[in-house]
């Protein structure tokens, strides 16, 4: 038995249609589908029970039986870095992470969650032990209290514990995030509408639509959420990305070559973002392949028309 918080949610969904695709069906599926939306990330998929969000987490403080469990992938969290509602930010990405973790150590059970990149912020140091931690918003420092928690308790624990940071994470099934979602759907969708693809012009010393991210494909996140669980050799906290920094040029040229149409239209870089903006994020991945990670990672060429082009929502 897996259970996988956040079910519904991107990383969740297609976490859940990989367990399916390895032979595993006996899946609880943990969400809050105040949204009904998201249930389309789901279809086709087979679980063996939905818990809504709020009665899991009661459970979990009731220490709650459910049965033999193979290992808990938390991947559910306020992931809007645009919130600034800290209390509900704190309660949601913290305070629940750590009942969770409670949870996870009384039964023996192994614990891999999703963090972020937005631990990293300002900094320019992308190496999981640099000190140099700045988040720019709640969002990232209530992920990075929770990792720096997690350490605290010690490596010696009856079930493992594995913290993933994820870097600009894209695919199909994230249409339900909206002005969230990722930013080759944003593109797309612009071309679509009118042909043109729109990319912040000139800041933070960086050229017209030259700043950086890491662009990591979904698939390659789930794949890496399945070697955390089966690795001896997994502990602590790891990078997810390709280690390549690529441009919003590049993402845009990937998006119009699927389309076979458009250009690219540079906009002003928003007045209000400049203190809140990572010019640059490239994972540092050598922890991640020191501990026997050696799948490739799709570049934005591959990915791009895989996240396209699929029949599945967030097309």
């Amino acid at each position: 038995m897996f259970i996988v918080t956040g079910a519904a949610g991107f990383i969740g969904s297609n976490l859940i249609h990989a367990l399916n695709d390895r032979g595993h069906s006996d899946v609880i599926a943990v969400d809050d589908l105040t949204d009904g939306h998201k249930f389309e990330n789901l279809v086709g998929s087979q679980i063996a029970d939905f818990i809504d969000a709020r009665d899991f987490r009661q459970r979990i403080l009731d220490g709650a039986d459910f049965g033999k469990v193979a290992a808990v992938f938390h991947q559910g969290a306020c992931s809007d870095t645009t919130e600034w509602d800290g209390r509900y930010m704190l309660d949601t990405n913290f305070t629940v992470s750590k009942e969770l973790f409670g949870w996870c150590q009384d039964h023996a059970v192994p614990l891999i969650y999703a963090s972020s990149a937005a631990v990293y912020g300002a900094s320019t140091d992308f190496r999981e032990d640099t000190p140099d931690l700045r988040p720019l918003n709640v969002y990232g420092w209530s992920k990075l209290l929770f990792d720096q928690w997690v350490a605290r308790q010690g490596s010696s624990l009856p079930g493992k514990v594995v913290g993933l940071r994820y870097f600009n994470v894209y695919g199909p099934r994230e249409s339900h995030k909206g002005r969230m979602a990722s930013v080759v759907h944003h593109f797309s969708r612009q071309i679509e509408a009118d042909g043109q693809v729109k990319v912040f012009g000139a800041s933070h010393g960086f050229d017209d639509g030259e700043h950086r991210r890491d662009f990591v494909f979904v698939g390659d996140a789930v794949k890496v959420n399945l070697w955390a669980y089966q690795s001896p050799e997994a502990s602590g906290v790891y990078n997810v990305g390709t280690g390549t920094g690529r441009t919003f040029n590049d993402l845009a040229r990937a998006v119009i070559a699927f389309h076979g149409r458009g250009a690219i239209t540079y906009i002003p870089f928003p007045a209000d973002l400049n203190d809140a903006y990572q010019a640059v994020t490239t994972a540092d991945i050598d922890r991640l392949r020191g501990a026997g990670y050696d799948e490739p990672f799709a570049a934005i060429e591959e990915g791009v028309p895989a996240t396209l082009g699929t029949n599945t929502n967030g097309a």
